[in-house]
Parts: C-alpha cells; structure tokens; sequence
C-alpha cells in the first residue's frame, strides 16, 4: 500500500526498581565494543540483536515509569520475541535482583549511595567470550577495532544498515585467514574458529556454567582448557557469567595495585598482595575490584555515560591512563 508504515516490534520490559539504564550499561567497557553504540546525546543503547532467520537493529531506552522500550527495525515473530527478552536480560542483568545488590552494598559500602553493583555484558555467552579473547595481550584501540571489523567482516547486515556480532555458527566456518587478514585479530584467528566451533557442537553448557550447585572452581577449571583462556580470560568470563568470587589480574591490576593501592615489589608481590586485599569482598570482590579501577577511569575520561565511543578507543591507552 502506498504511503503504509512499516511494523516495527516494541516490547517492554520491567526491571529490577534499582536498575539505571544509563549507569548499568556504562559500567564495563564492552558497551563501547560494536556493535554496541551508547548515544550520549540521547542516553540510549543501540546495537543489533542476532535471530535464526535474520538480525535486528534495536534502540534501548528507558521511560518515564522506568521500564526499559526496546524498539527493533522490523517486525518480530512470537519466536523472536521471546528470544529478544532472553537476550536482553542477559546483557543487562535484569535477573540480578535488588537482594543481590544490597547484598554487595553491605559488604562493601562505597557504592551503596551510587547504586553501583550490575556490570554490562553481552546478550550472548559466545560474545562475551570472543570480547575477551580480544582484549587480550593487547592495547584497547586494538580491541576496539578487532570487534568493529568482526561485525563488518563477518556478522550480517541488518535492514537499516547496521551490522550484527557475527555467530558462533558463522564463525565456525570462517577462514583462519579471513580472521586475520581482514579482522586483523592476529594469533588469535585460529582460536575463534576453535572457540566457535565448541560452542556449536554443545560442548561449553551456559547452563552449566551458570548452576549455582557448580562450584567457582569448577567453573574456572573447565574454563581455562578452552583454547586460547588463560587465568586472566578465565577470570573474566566467570565474572560475564555472574560469578564475581574471582579477580582477572592482568597489567591493568597490576598497575592499579600500584598506583591506587600504593602496593610495590614484583608483579608476583602485587598479585599476592592484590588477592589478599580484596579476599574480605568473598563473592564480590571482582565487583569491589572493577568499580574502583572504573571510577579510575571516569577520573580520566569523565562519567562514563557521557563516553564518546569514537573517542573512548584512543582515550584508554596506558599513556593516557
């Protein structure tokens, strides 16, 4: 029909009374990774949302009765929409509830009066997993650009334009060569292929890694025979599947142990000294650990909801920070 307005999906969701939109997803740098975009301007989180059939472009904001809108780019079946929801609490958290927040603040006060406590991650393990690899042995400008071409390499391309982080499925059967030379991810091309291709075969069980009756232990020891996950990665992607009773100590630990910690002796020393400091957080202490090296951030860079993702991949290099 001439003139006809496309449908467009619009679901909301309820979340959590503690929950900030702008706060909770600029809380952990990969919401400056695409194809995640913050609009500064507006307080609203872009990014394309990945479907069986085809991806979806969605913007995120929240209203005035605090509910949170997701509007997509096209119109989602039943399917879809079910899915979307998934993937949406996930990357925002929305099952961590109020108990669990307060539950942090007690232990560890200083957030209490910002409401600090959930940490943004991806809608989707296998994202969360790549974003690790590639932040790896690396400088942040470097990330940045590895997650952008992957999304302009290899994810699809959405009907208004924008791209999607490309599947497990997707890169499973890409060229180690198409990894490297065109995504620029270096030593690690072949190990996205292998990352991929256990995901896609069941062999990395979210559910699993997410039971509570599974120990931490457990869970970091299985992580760590995946290709390419050493105790760094392996500590991050405990805390991106909720699990926080583990530091991922890297030079940027290190470094903070130093100069906000006013810690000395060899990285060995440091890393002790580090474990011991944050022990009386218990399951909080990545938390307590993150939002004192993120507020290191913001020192630098200002508040985190006014980050220019453009600007942030030059700002976080370590002659800035």
């Amino acid at each position: 029909m001439s003139g006809s307005v496309k449908k467009r999906t619009v679901l909301h969701i309820t979340p959590p009374r503690d929950f900030d939109l702008a706060r909770d997803v600029c809380s952990y740098g990969y919401f400056v990774l695409m194809p995640n975009y913050w609009d500064v301007s507006r307080q609203k989180l872009s990014r394309v949302f990945e479907f069986v059939d085809k991806p979806s472009a969605c913007v995120i904001d929240q209203v005035s009765d605090r509910r949170l809108r997701f509007q997509f780019d096209r119109k989602l079946d039943i399917t879809e929409q079910k899915f979307a929801k998934t993937q949406a609490s996930r990357m925002l958290n929305l099952d961590v509830t109020h108990g669990e927040i307060k539950a942090f603040h007690k232990v560890d006060p200083r957030w209490k009066k910002s409401g600090k406590g959930r940490l943004f991650r991806s809608p989707t393990l296998f994202e969360d997993v790549i974003k690790t690899v590639t932040s790896c042995n690396v400088t942040w400008p470097s990330t940045v650009n590895m997650n952008r071409r992957l999304c302009e390499v290899c994810g699809r391309k959405t009907e208004s334009g924008a791209f999607s982080f490309p599947s497990a499925k997707k890169l499973a059967r890409t060229r180690v060569g198409t990894l490297r030379g065109r995504c620029r991810v270096g030593y690690r091309d072949q190990r996205i292929v292998d990352l991929a291709k256990l995901f896609v075969k069941g062999h990395v069980d979210e559910a699993w890694l997410t039971d509570p009756s599974v120990s931490d232990d457990e869970v970091f020891k299985f992580l760590i025979t995946l290709p390419g996950i050493g105790p760094y990665a392996g500590g991050n992607i405990m805390q991106l599947l909720g699990r926080f009773s583990r530091l991922a100590i890297d030079t940027e630990t290190i470094r903070h142990g130093k100069s906000a910690l006013g810690m000395s002796g060899t990285d060995a020393q440091i890393t002790k000294a580090l474990h011991a400091h944050y022990e009386p957080f218990g399951e909080h202490k990545f938390r307590s650990y993150w939002f004192e090296i993120w507020q290191h951030y913001e020192s630098k860079a200002g508040p985190s909801h006014l980050w220019e993702r453009d600007l942030v991949s030059k700002a976080f290099t370590a002659a800035n920070l």
